[in-house]
């Protein structure tokens, strides 16, 4: 272990330092931070000459500061000679602008795989992606991790009766499926359409039965909470008993918080792949993500297989 380091820069130092307690290592001594001008500035304070090196950033709120630090620090450590660069994005932000469903729109998703590979990142490890397709606009390995098991063992340990698993729309109905297997439950799926581009959800239809059962939702991130606060409206509106929601990534942007807080929802549960130091509410519970990407990047150091963690 000797030759594996783990650097952070300034997005979730706090999720990254977990994952160092859980490898037994220190986390790698750095300089991040910006200048007066706005311009970022980073040192590799220690020596990474051949060595194996890991560097977590989620693309969270900055999401366009915490890119460039990502993209700097990469640069950096290419040239300081690093052995291979791992760049760790438990949260890929821009992933929902992943294809042109409008005229003349870019394909930015894209673009941050082109960034990340030009800097110098050699192989990406990330968590649950907006869409699976992503991995293919990179040219090199892709390790996509999913936190279904961290959040099935959850409610496994609540045994909550009656219960069906709500995919939040069309996109997410394979995951949902994923989860509504692990729980041994069944599966329905909310028809919405998204109206503009100004987060407004016009849901449609339930299809599957939720009358008389706890629902609970699940989708890769909840943004500004209006599509959870419409479906909950909705699955209450047509008879289930409770509505859970869960997700991987909490952005929580905008009036997201104070939305979930006035919602009819019991509780929302997410990993902290994104911090929410400053959002925390009783309705939202926070499980861990750095012990599943502590074992990744093990696996990753030691040539092990990261698929059979979902075995």
């Amino acid at each position: 272990m000797d030759e594996l380091k783990v650097f952070s820069g300034n997005a979730n130092p706090a999720m990254a330092t977990a994952v160092t307690q859980y490898l037994k290592i220190p986390l790698g001594k750095c300089e991040v931070f910006q200048f007066s001008n706005e311009n970022i500035f980073v040192r590799i304070l220690e020596n990474v000459r051949s060595r194996d090196t890991f560097v977590i950033q989620p693309f969270s709120s900055p999401v366009n500061n915490n890119l460039v630090e990502m993209l700097i620090m990469i640069d950096a450590l290419k040239r300081a000679s690093a052995g291979r660069i791992t760049a760790v994005v438990p949260y890929y932000g821009y992933g929902r602008t992943d294809k042109k469903d409008q005229p003349r729109v870019p394909i930015t998703a894209r673009l941050i795989a082109d960034l990340l590979t030009v800097a110098g990142a050699n192989r990406l490890l990330t968590v649950d992606l907006h869409a699976e397709q992503i991995q293919g606009f990179f040219n090199i390995p892709v390790d996509e991790l999913t936190a279904l098991k961290i959040l099935s063992n959850y409610f496994k340990g609540k045994k909550l009766s009656d219960l069906v698993v709500v995919a939040t729309d069309i996109g997410i109905s394979k995951k949902a499926r994923d989860l509504a297997h692990m729980l041994d439950t069944p599966l329905a799926i909310m028809e919405k359409r998204r109206i503009g581009n100004d987060d407004q959800i016009e849901t449609l239809n339930v299809i599957g039965e939720v009358e008389g059962r706890i629902a609970l939702t699940v989708d890769d991130e909840i943004d500004t909470a209006g599509s959870l606060v419409n479906t909950v409206a909705a699955l209450i509106e047509r008879g289930a008993k409770e509505v859970y929601a869960c997700c991987t990534h909490p952005v929580l942007s905008g009036q997201a918080v104070r939305r979930i807080a006035a919602s009819a929802v019991t509780e929302v549960v997410v990993t902290d792949t994104i911090p929410l130091n400053d959002k925390l509410i009783d309705k939202i519970t926070i499980l861990p993500i750095a012990p599943l990407l502590g074992e990744a990047i093990n696996r990753i150091h030691t040539g092990q297989s990261v698929g059979a963690l979902f075995e």
